[in-house]
């Protein structure tokens, strides 16, 4: 995907979730009587502005389009007209310049709420959560999945599809334990214990999924490309051979058949191959190469999934409008709750500092989920939604967060922080805020340089 599709999927996800946020601000500014002199997305010098309603409101388009603000009549910017003065900001009681400031995290919050709504009344395709033989010694195998099982419920909540069981653990992150749900082949239910303590911090921030031994079941992988000279060719692979398994171990998804591979330059690898219905063998050696510092085998060949496993696995989850709002709300809520923990992780030393990202990467993100389709785009919108959200709820100065903290403050106190308190606070946030965007910066440009 070129780099113009991209800026102009991360400048629709920016408009679109900034808009909805000072909207916030906005409207619960107007319902509280607070004259609003300034509605912009972006900061710093005008370059479109046009003013609307009754009080001339300026509506603009400002220069540096990474937030956006809503300027109100305000004592202690400004002379104030003594008609103005009734409705000046700091005029308000502290219950509703609460709800001005909280307005607007909250509208973002609730986007992402309409926003999933929507993509369940659509309908989000997926893949039922049936299982392949986990991998000897594994967390899975020991607590005695098998290949066939089809998950369908962990710790008790529904698993409507792998994605959803995919979340439902991660949710469980850092704990011991889960009870997982399954159907067996013969259509019996059995609850079975998925150990969870082995799995180390770092993993949960990978492929957690391949670690816990639970696989998905894509059927017998399909050879979609042999690359000319290389050891597949060589070996003797031809384009739609399925590829049964390697040295004795069934390959169930073109990711299986790729583990081992890599794990195996420059070994004699025995494949057992399934062409026009016959099963025969062919030996293969993975070539050797570099990648990121550690040597690994590459066999030469493009894989694809079984389209008729695929078939079967197939899902479409969809709901009423009701239900989806239901559905969208709660998820909205798990997520939130979900993106405190990670940042109380971060804090506390258990979750890497690589994962706060910057612009460079939601820009990256934005056109991969705009170039997968639709549902998944407005996925993503609702994630960063969420994300915005709940950073701007957090007690730091400058956030809304921190302005809530000191309406708390007066609350208890009986009166307005002192000036002395908001200049600190201000600096103190300001430090924050640019000690976060340089680490957003760095970790962009280490994933991309």
């Amino acid at each position: 995907m070129d780099v113009a599709q991209k800026i102009l999927a991360f400048a629709v996800t920016l408009g679109v979730l900034i808009t909805f946020h000072e909207l916030g601000h906005y409207v619960v500014a107007r319902l509280a009587g607070v004259k609003v002199l300034r509605f912009s997305i972006g900061f710093g010098r005008v370059v479109w502005s046009r003013r609307i309603g009754r009080d001339a409101t300026e509506w603009a388009i400002s220069a540096v389009p990474l937030g956006g603000y809503v300027k109100m009549v305000d004592e202690r910017e400004g002379d104030v007209a003594p008609a103005d003065r009734a409705r000046a900001f700091n005029r308000q009681s502290v219950w509703k310049r609460i709800a001005i400031v909280a307005a607007g995290p909250l509208a973002n919050l609730l986007l992402a709420v309409l926003l999933f709504a929507g993509t369940y009344v659509a309908g989000i395709p997926g893949q039922r959560a049936v299982l392949a033989e986990p991998p000897v010694a594994s967390p899975a195998a020991v607590a005695g999945v098998s290949a066939g099982d089809v998950v369908t419920a962990v710790d008790g909540e529904p698993v409507r599809s792998w994605q959803d069981l995919r979340w439902r653990l991660l949710r469980l992150s850092g704990g011991e334990r889960t009870a997982l749900s399954v159907e067996r082949p013969d259509g019996t239910i059995v609850t079975r214990e998925l150990p969870l303590g082995s799995v180390a911090s770092a993993d949960w921030e990978g492929n957690f999924m391949a670690v816990l031994g639970l696989k998905i079941d894509l059927g017998a992988p399909r050879v979609h490309e042999v690359l000319p000279g290389k050891p597949a060719q060589v070996a003797g692979l031809r384009e739609g051979d399925a590829i049964v398994a390697i040295d004795g171990q069934t390959m169930r998804s073109p990711a299986d058949v790729a583990t081992t591979t890599n794990a195996n330059p420059g070994k004699r690898l025995r494949f057992t191959l399934r062409r026009e219905g016959v099963d025969n063998e062919a030996f293969l050696v993975p070539e050797s190469t570099e990648q990121n510092g550690r040597t690994i085998g590459v066999a030469g060949m493009r894989l694809a999934v079984d389209p008729a496993a695929a078939a079967n696995l197939a899902v479409t989850l969809r709901y009423t409008p009701a239900e989806a709002l239901a559905q969208g709300a709660a998820k909205t809520w798990e997520l939130s709750i979900f993106t405190l923990k990670m940042l109380g992780r971060i804090l506390v030393g258990n979750a890497s500092l690589k994962n706060i990202s910057g612009p460079l990467t939601m820009a990256d993100f934005a056109g991969q989920s705009a170039q997968a389709g639709v549902l998944v785009f407005v996925g993503y919108l609702a994630l960063i939604s969420i994300s915005l959200g709940v950073l701007n709820l957090l007690p730091v100065p400058l956030l809304d967060g921190g302005h809530l903290l000191y309406y708390l403050v007066e609350i208890f106190k009986g009166s307005p922080v002192s000036d002395r308190v908001l200049e600190v606070g201000q600096r103190i946030g300001m430090a924050v805020l640019a000690l976060l965007m340089a680490l957003a910066l760095f970790n962009d440009l280490s994933r991309f340089l």
